[in-house]
Formats: C-alpha cells, sequence, structure tokens
C-alpha cells in the first residue's frame, strides 16, 4: 500500500492551492453554517440538472466492499461465531471482502500439514483460519477476494492455498488474485529490475498451471496494480494472458509522505476529484476492451495506513461519497474501502476501539462507514448524467440515479469547511415527480472524529442498521425540488412520481 501513492501522486496529487478555489464566501471561524443567514451571507444558488433519457448499466449487487490485509485474516476469521462483524456487513447487502495488501506479501505464508513455515514469514494462514472465514461469508452473504503471496515465489505453497481456499468457501469465493502491487516489486527489491507486466504474467502463468493441478477453474483476479499510471501496461497485459473474472487496482488520492502534507482540504478538493475521474477513466479504459469488470480492491484517503486528523474523520465520508458515487457512475463494478481493525487512528470504516473489543470482535463504525450506509441505497440503480450550475464554483458532490418505480436518487455532499455559506439548491426533475424525502449525514464538523449520524441516527453497538424513514420531506414545484445543504454534509434526496389520477367510474344506469 505504502507504495500505491508513491506512483499515482503525479496523476491523481490535488494541488497546494486545492479545496479554496471555489469563491464561496466564509463566516468567522467561531461561526455556525447554520448562522450564515442570520449573520446576514445568503445561501448560494446553485442548479443540478438531471438527464433522465440515459441512464447506465445498474449498480452490480455486490458493488460494496471492504479490504483488509491478509495479516487480519485470523483475526477476523474469529468474529464469524461472535461480535458484531456478521450483523455489520448484513446492514450493507451482500459485498465482497478482500484479504491482501503488502503483509500478503513480505508478511504471511501459507502453512500446513505439507508446507512449513518459512523463515521469512512472521505468521501464517492456514485451514482452520479458511474454514472459519468460510463460516463468516456464509453467515454475512458475503463473497471473498483472497491475495496469494508472489514476492515469494512459492507457486507450489500458492496452491494449496487456493485449494483449501476453494474447499473452505466454495461459491463465496470470488476470485484469487496472485500478488500485491506486483508492478512495484523492483522498487522493494522483490525482482531485479527492470521488472514489467510480461515478466509477471509468466511468473502468474506458473501459478495457475499449479493452481489447476489441485483445484481447477478457481476464477482469477488481477493484475492489483498499486495505481492507474500502471494499468496501460499491466492490465492490457493480465487481460491477454490470464482472461480474469475481474480486473482489479488501487487508488489513494494523497500520500503519506507527499509535499505538500495531506489535509482535508486537499483530500475534498474538487481538483481531487478530477484526478481520481483521469484515474477511473484510465482503468475503464482497459477493462471496457476487453469486457472484463473493473473492482478498486483496495481504496482509502492517504496511502501507508491514513493520517489521524484526516483519515479518520467525517471528511473521510464525504470523500468516500463523492468516489464511490463516482465509480458507480464511470460503471466500475465495485470497491473495496481498505482498513485495519485494530487502528482506529487510521483509515478504516471499522475498528475496535481497544485491545478488549478486538479480542471480543466488538468493531466500531467509523465516519466511513456511514459513508457505505448511504451509498447501500443506490445499489441496483442506473447512474444518470448530472450538471451542477452556479454564479461560483461551489465544491460540491452531485450524483443522481433512476431507480425502480419511476422514483429518483440524488446523492449530494458539500465538501467545504464549516463557516462556509449554505447551498441553495435546486433539483431539475421532470414534471411528473411529487414528494421528494431527504436523508441527511451530518457530523459537527469535517475533522469531527465523532458525533456522525444518518437520518438522525448512529450504527448500534450491536451492529445492526434499518435506513431510518426520512422525516424530511419537500414536494416537488414545476419539476424543481429546493432544499438547503450546509457545508460538510451530505443528503440522499429521493424523489417519487406523482401517483397517477384517480380514473373515476360513471355507473349506467338501466
Amino acid at each position: 500500500m505504502a507504495v500505491a501513492a508513491g506512483l499515482v501522486l503525479a496523476l491523481c496529487a490535488p494541488s497546494a492551492e486545492a479545496g479554496t478555489e471555489t469563491g464561496r464566501a466564509r463566516l468567522p471561524q467561531h461561526s455556525s453554517a447554520h448562522t450564515a443567514e442570520t449573520a446576514g451571507q445568503s445561501a448560494l444558488p446553485v442548479t443540478v440538472a438531471i438527464d433522465p433519457l440515459d441512464p447506465g448499466a445498474p449498480v452490480p449487487q455486490r458493488f460494496l466492499g471492504l479490504s483488509f490485509e491478509a495479516a487480519a485474516l485470523g483475526q477476523l476469521s474469529q468474529y464469524a461465531d461472535h461480535g458484531n462483524l456478521v450483523r455489520l456487513l448484513r446492514s450493507l447487502g451482500p459485498g465482497i471482502l478482500r484479504f491482501g495488501g503488502i503483509t500478503a506479501d513480505e508478511n504471511v505464508a501459507w502453512s500446513d500439514a505439507d508446507t512449513p513455515q518459512p523463515a521469512w514469514a512472521s505468521s501464517t494462514i492456514g485451514p482452520v483460519q479458511l474454514r472459519a472465514i468460510g463460516v463468516l461469508a456464509r453467515r454475512s452473504g458475503w463473497q471473498v477476494l483472497l491475495t496469494v503471496g508472489l514476492a515469494h515465489y512459492e507457486p507450489a505453497a500458492a496452491a494449496r492455498e487456493v485449494a483449501a481456499a476453494h474447499r473452505a468457501l466454495g461459491p463465496y469465493l470470488a476470485a484469487v488474485e496472485i500478488g500485491n502491487e506486483p508492478d512495484a516489486y523492483g522498487h522493494h527489491g522483490f525482482r531485479e529490475l527492470p521488472w514489467l507486466a510480461q515478466g509477471y504474467e509468466e511468473q502468474i502463468s506458473n501459478y495457475r498451471e499449479a493452481i489447476d493441478a489441485l483445484a481447477p477453474g478457481v476464477p482469477i483476479a488481477g493484475p492489483d496494480v498499486s495505481g492507474s499510471g500502471a494499468f496501460g501496461e499491466w492490465g492490457d497485459e493480465e487481460a491477454l494472458a490470464q482472461e480474469p473474472v475481474m480486473l482489479t487496482g488501487h487508488h489513494y488520492p494523497l500520500g503519506c509522505a507527499q509535499t505538500p502534507a495531506p489535509t482535508i482540504e486537499a483530500l475534498l478538493s474538487s481538483a481531487g476529484r478530477g484526478a481520481a475521474a483521469t484515474s477511473l477513466a484510465t482503468y475503464l479504459t482497459v477493462a471496457r476492451l476487453y469486457d472484463i469488470p473493473l473492482r478498486i480492491d483496495e481504496t482509502n484517503t492517504i496511502s501507508c495506513g491514513g493520517v489521524a486528523g484526516i483519515s479518520n474523520t467525517f471528511a473521510s465520508a464525504l470523500w468516500a461519497i463523492g468516489y464511490i458515487t463516482q465509480a458507480m457512475a464511470d460503471g466500475a463494478a465495485g470497491i473495496n474501502l481498505q482498513g485495519n481493525p485494530s487502528n482506529c487512528a487510521g483509515y478504516t470504516p471499522l475498528c475496535a476501539p481497544d485491545p478488549g473489543a478486538l479480542a471480543e470482535g466488538t468493531l466500531r463504525a467509523e465516519p466511513e462507514w456511514y459513508a457505505l450506509l448511504l451509498t447501500r441505497e443506490l445499489i441496483g440503480d442506473r447512474p444518470l448524467a448530472t450538471t451542477i450550475s452556479a454564479s461560483d464554483s461551489p465544491n460540491l458532490v452531485a450524483a443522481s440515479f433512476s431507480a425502480p418505480g419511476h422514483s429518483l436518487k440524488v446523492v449530494l455532499a458539500d465538501n467545504e469547511p464549516q463557516g462556509t455559506s449554505p447551498l441553495a439548491l435546486s433539483l431539475d426533475v421532470s414534471a411528473g415527480m411529487g414528494q421528494a424525502q431527504i436523508l441527511r449525514l451530518t457530523a459537527p464538523a469535517p475533522s469531527a472524529t465523532s458525533g456522525v449520524q444518518l437520518g438522525g441516527r448512529t450504527v448500534p453497538v450491536n451492529g445492526s442498521w434499518l435506513t431510518p424513514v426520512p422525516t424530511e420531506s419537500v414536494a416537488a414545484s414545476s419539476g424543481s425540488v429546493a432544499l438547503e445543504l450546509t457545508p460538510g454534509s451530505a443528503a440522499l434526496v429521493t424523489v417519487s412520481p406523482k401517483p397517477a389520477p384517480h380514473k373515476h367510474r360513471i355507473a349506467r344506469r338501466r
């Protein structure tokens, strides 16, 4: 993961001025966004136009996912029969749970009766852990994307691991990846330079031969590159040589060692979203050429595990909403937010706040989890082209979707800091639309690490979740829905069509 930002920063890092370009008026820092009008600061009018005529493909059922280091597999496997992880996963519906990261190559080895632990490994995965992960998958309804190590070239051991995973998971094994960020092996000293995609494909072909001998037909995914900058070469070679069931790669918008240092403003900037769009376009160009689904199987805010005060704040939820809806709109097959169950200070949707909670399997919903809960409401919907118009340039995320029953869903996120003037939004919907229900995602400030609420509610300790019935509604008028959005907040607006007029029957007299 650490190398991901280093290879994609030139493409994906916003400029030092990012996040300060909008020109929206700001109140004194001690003021609340809710006092904008009373302080004489009027809301900025913004129009969001939606084109319903050319909807994209439905958002896949398993679009949402989580990613953890391979080193966390043993810990998480213990939560199949206790703790709240099963209930948390169920609350998102079916998804994909990935185990990979740098530890899949550098630290974790397969070990069973035929495979002793190698000297280089600090921990192992064995049949017991995979059987427990199989139980977790079946009880939660989630599939597993498993990474086997390639940095230490051991095809026979990898084949035994995949065969055991196939037995333990059955249909819940989504696919197997061979190696994590293999495009960076030369820079890490795992391969001699020049290290090219062609050499990688030759080696994983040997892995596949060993795997097919023990577990024929197991689906393969890859090449799991560190960023889109490598994908033109590596994705192309993977598609041609391996015919994977999905193409995979990573995305981190900011780097832990970049200059200038990461900030919340840079994370939420429109420049960062533009760079992410360019990155997604690079990935999807290759995927569409070969008609293979693309999954961003590892992504989060800042590489190297994140930065406290940014990655663990409400700003990370606002960023996640923007990136998830962007990937949905562009046609990606899914995303996996990277996390660490034992570190609440970095990036992670779920974590245990202390060693006791980690042992018990009691995980806490972090701000990014609320972004997943909100975007869960879009699964199965079809993205629509969306245009933002305003006299200034609001730092606003807007994504719209066509939902069953001719309803319309619009996701909005105002990424300006607290104290900026609010937005007076006008959503252009068709004249046939009626009542709009508003589900808001809020926190005290983008920098807040607690106090996040979706629909006025927080995720309970047991991990259960039922989407609140929105108590805020507004009627469409002349094909337009008007609402206000405060800075540092998000909302899901669901607009239903007007009820069909009743046709009165005239009784005939006999």
